[in-house]
């Protein structure tokens, strides 16, 4: 095994977003190359209702695909298709927006007012940005976990892990996508495939992941103990560099993380706000869409 080499520790950004929802992004805008084919990931959580009722309303997206990843409160989504629906605690949302969309997104608290989730962005291959829309919504029940002897919990979303796959299929970046609860103070190894760019997002608890000084390096049960390490703890995202294996160990509390992986497209990427192109040309051209109100393909 190959122990991954940590290229970066990064601290979220408070952001606004929608009518004025205040959340943290860990990562978006920017380093396409090193996330590929991720693009953003946010973290909205708050306990004050004011911060964030306001919600998402009517915005268009192409070219990419949305994971939503509701942990507490519900979201409230709809469409320029017709669709609507509800999120609640533990529910995922996959929406492919291909060819193009128009949706709202509303948060609304728990009866506490906590709200709390994730909205990953996924780009999509050239040969698949102007595809059909189309959405997976995902009951938290149908989201298979797995519990380790030492108490580590594994909830899997999309992906092969652990010998459980996660709901969530036929998405191009072939991501995985887990939430990963390791108990206090313990270590864990946890495989992730070497083509894979891969990074693990913090949301609860603190630990430390361990760093390779040189890349590919092999490395035995006591070198992994010596190895450097990285301090990662809440609203933290560590990057990985290539290798098969991260290994992660748990603070006095314990570490929840979302470990995230996928393939890279190496594909040219136009970005402007929700809609994400190859060209500055494809761009313009959704923009026009967007003016003349030809944006939406299909019906």
């Amino acid at each position: 095994m190959s122990l991954r080499p940590v290229r970066e520790v990064i601290r979220t950004k408070a952001t606004m977003e929608g009518a004025g929802v205040k959340l943290e992004r860990a990562f978006g805008f920017g380093k396409t190359k090193d996330f590929d084919p991720f693009l953003l990931l946010d973290d909205f959580r708050n306990d004050n209702p004011s911060d964030y009722l306001a919600g998402f309303p009517w915005h268009p997206h192409r070219g990419i695909e949305t994971i939503t990843y509701v942990l507490a409160g519900t979201v409230e989504h709809g469409d320029s298709l017709g669709n609507k629906g509800r999120m609640g605690a533990g529910d995922v949302q996959w929406m492919t927006a291909g060819s193009g969309i128009m949706h709202q997104e509303m948060p609304k608290g728990d009866p506490d007012g906590r709200m709390h989730g994730f909205q990953l962005w996924a780009n999509l291959p050239a040969a698949l940005k102007m595809t059909a829309p189309r959405y997976q919504d995902i009951q938290s029940g149908e989201i298979p976990e797995v519990t380790e002897d030492d108490g580590t919990r594994a909830r899997i979303i999309c992906g092969e892990f652990w010998g459980q796959k996660g709901p969530v299929e036929g998405v191009a970046a072939d991501p995985n996508y887990v939430d990963i609860s390791v108990p206090p103070n313990q270590k864990k190894r946890i495989k992730v495939e070497t083509t894979r760019n891969a990074f693990a997002y913090v949301f609860a608890g603190a630990g430390t992941f361990r760093d390779s000084s040189e890349p590919q390096a092999v490395l035995t049960e006591k070198a992994v103990d010596a190895a450097p390490v990285y301090d990662a703890s809440n609203h933290s995202l560590v990057l990985f560099d290539r290798g098969d294996e991260v290994v992660v160990q748990a603070g006095p509390e314990g570490i929840r993380f979302l470990l995230v992986s996928g393939k890279p497209l190496e594909e040219p990427v136009a970005w402007y706000g929700p809609i994400v192109m190859n060209t500055q040309a494809e761009l313009r051209q959704a923009m026009s869409e967007l003016q003349s109100g030809t944006f939406i393909r299909s019906s």
